[in-house]
């Protein structure tokens, strides 16, 4: 287990239990807590960096889900930042991480150069353990069959990006509902079905990507940045398109807190924490 001393610095007792989270699980302790008077700033999209302005890359991305103790994004960020600025992940292939909560989860988005099956890098951060202990007070495992870090890793089961090039300009809403468990294959054909017509492109969508973890759905979101602010704008001229896609989803996803929920914005993801490696680019 984690202690924690009178000045507030993490220490690890012998058997001490790895994070939830897996990209915070090594062998380094903390001596002190620079960051402990950080602070956080919330946005509802994950930016993407002009040094990416591919038209055709994108990174490789990972999803971890969490619970989160509610109002712990100040004790949270501020520990990536602070790995993220005094290490190296992009070492460790790993040029771009958000973190984001919602509704009391957590949800870690990785973004890599490559697939780690392909690459072999799995770690997420020089800074392992000393994140794990930092963050342990706050963030827990989600999964009912949780055994270890790998299993916060949430399971893709459907993307899409179109055919070509797309804007360089870019930017990524997460979105999450309560799924019916063991529904993927569904969900997949109706985005699927969806995919396959004119909505993305109207839309401009450039990137979609389905994720799973038991009960919760993870969808991540890439739209063209002034299309997606032309459909925030007038978005009822595209009311009908979106209510065939939400009925179709209708028998197998639903809000997470049906008790809270008044319109889809209400199932955004907040970004408390962005970080891409400043000096890599795709191609390097």
């Amino acid at each position: 287990m984690t202690q924690t001393t009178p000045s507030g610095t993490p220490s690890t007792t012998p058997g001490a239990q790895p994070s939830a989270d897996p990209a915070a699980d090594a062998s380094t302790t903390p001596t002190e807590v620079p960051w402990a008077n950080d602070t956080v700033e919330f946005t509802n999209t994950v930016s993407t960096p002009a040094s990416w302005s591919s038209a055709t890359w994108r990174p490789f991305r990972n999803v971890i889900v969490c619970r989160m103790a509610p109002g712990s994004e100040d004790k949270v960020g501020p520990v990536f930042a602070y790995y993220d600025r005094t290490t190296r992940p992009q070492d460790l292939g790993v040029v771009g991480r958000a973190l984001l909560s919602y509704e009391g989860l957590y949800l870690h988005v990785i973004e890599r150069k490559e697939d780690p099956e392909v690459s072999g890098q799995r770690r997420g951060l020089p800074a392992f353990q000393a994140i794990a202990e930092a963050i342990a007070p706050y963030v827990t495992p989600y999964p009912s069959y949780w055994e270890n870090p790998s299993h916060s890793v949430a399971k893709q089961f459907y993307s899409w990006v179109p055919e070509g090039e797309v804007s360089p300009d870019r930017e990524m809403t997460v979105i999450v509902q309560r799924m019916k468990p063991g529904s993927e294959a569904d969900i997949a054909r109706v985005f699927a079905e969806s995919d396959a017509g004119p909505l993305p492109t109207e839309t401009g969508v450039t990137g979609r990507w389905l994720y799973s973890m038991e009960d919760v759905f993870v969808h991540l979101l890439e739209q063209d940045r002034v299309k997606a602010a032309a459909v925030r704008q007038n978005h009822e001229s595209m009311r009908p398109a979106f209510a065939k896609v939400m009925a179709d989803l209708a028998p197998y996803v639903s809000p997470y807190r049906p008790e809270t929920w008044q319109s889809p914005r209400d199932s955004v993801a907040r970004v408390f924490h962005r970080w891409t490696a400043p000096d890599w680019k795709p191609g390097d």
